[in-house]
């Protein structure tokens, strides 16, 4: 055993005993070492700080459970790993909730964009006789599609029997309509979007 080993070896005895100055020499020797440790993981230099005092308090109170020389940066080391992991969960859960809240904030601004605009009687009858018009409007068989997709509410496949085509036709039948209608209403749009987003 050399001198330097048995020099603190004689300073853990007192730590455990509850020598302030013993103690003092192993926070000295252990406290910058893991608060780098700590900003490893953390990336805050005051909350890695702040985490090694809080790991040296902790040392202290459990002191008598210490064994050995090396249980000391054993348990400093062991103690901050924990603390970060739970730092990096927590901060994962708030980042989560903050998206959430964000989320929510902007939906409800939409709402009150959307509530705040007057709506015109006679501009919704304007608009749904344009829509009318417009789609009746349409060539027959891309009309016939498109009520049945957007009205009937049926799929490709049930539309493709029905009018004895291909999916391919069917597809092509509801870009051209949509196509036709995005022409048609353009000057709409905004208004068309609120109304369905109302609705």
């Amino acid at each position: 055993m050399n001198h330097n080993n048995s020099f603190e070896l004689n300073l853990f005895e007192s730590f455990k005993e509850g020598d302030e100055t013993a103690f003092t020499y192993f926070y000295d020797k252990y406290f910058r070492r893991i608060q780098s440790f700590s900003i490893q993981f953390i990336y805050d230099k005051d909350e890695a700080e702040n985490l090694a005092q809080e790991a040296f308090l902790n040392l202290w109170q459990n002191r008598k459970d210490i064994e050995s020389l090396n249980g000391i940066p054993s348990y400093l080391y062991t103690y901050a790993k924990s603390k970060c992991l739970n730092m990096i969960r927590h901060n994962k859960v708030k980042d989560k909730f903050k998206n959430d809240l964000l989320n929510q904030k902007e939906r409800e601004l939409d709402v009150e964009i959307l509530n705040s605009v007057q709506f015109d009687t006679l501009e919704l009858t304007e608009l749904e006789r344009l829509i009318q018009e417009s789609i009746s409007d349409l060539p027959p068989k891309t009309r016939a599609v498109f009520i049945k997709k957007r009205f009937e509410n049926k799929k490709n496949a049930e539309i493709a029997e029905e009018m004895q085509v291909t999916l391919k036709a069917v597809e092509a039948h509801m870009t051209k309509a949509l196509k036709i209608l995005k022409t048609k209403l353009s000057d709409y749009l905004f208004l068309i979007f609120i109304l369905i987003y109302n609705n």
